[in-house]
């Protein structure tokens, strides 16, 4: 395995549970900016035994990128609604599920905390 792959796997296995990141902001955060198709193509190559939380990535939008009603789209809608993730229309709210969407509310709290 080339070291970029074991960085943005690094980096997929980071995510927790009940959040998603986009493939580029995996790709940010493996040290490689502007190469969210990379992620894609390394996610394609996982190795055989590797476990990867690979339904945590989705599109810039939120979007699943697999094809609606293919087999991979209704896994992914399954893993992500098993673990509290909202996926409605084949879409994850970011500013809810995605890596960075509570910094406001640690930082600023929300009205009626």
């Amino acid at each position: 395995m080339n070291e970029a792959h074991a960085r943005i796997f690094a980096a997929i296995a980071a995510i927790p549970p009940g959040r998603v990141a986009s493939y580029g902001a995996i790709a940010a955060r493996a040290g490689l900016p502007g190469r969210a198709r990379l992620v894609g193509r390394a996610l394609g190559e996982v190795p055989d035994g590797m476990e990867l939380p690979w339904f945590r990535v989705l599109r810039s939008s939120g979007q699943i990128a697999f094809a609606p009603g293919s087999r991979g789209f209704r896994e992914q809608s399954r893993r992500l609604r098993a673990e509290g993730v909202e996926v409605k229309n084949g879409k994850v709210p970011l500013s809810r599920f995605g890596l960075d969407a509570d910094i406001d509310h640690v930082l600023w709290g929300m009205p009626g905390d």
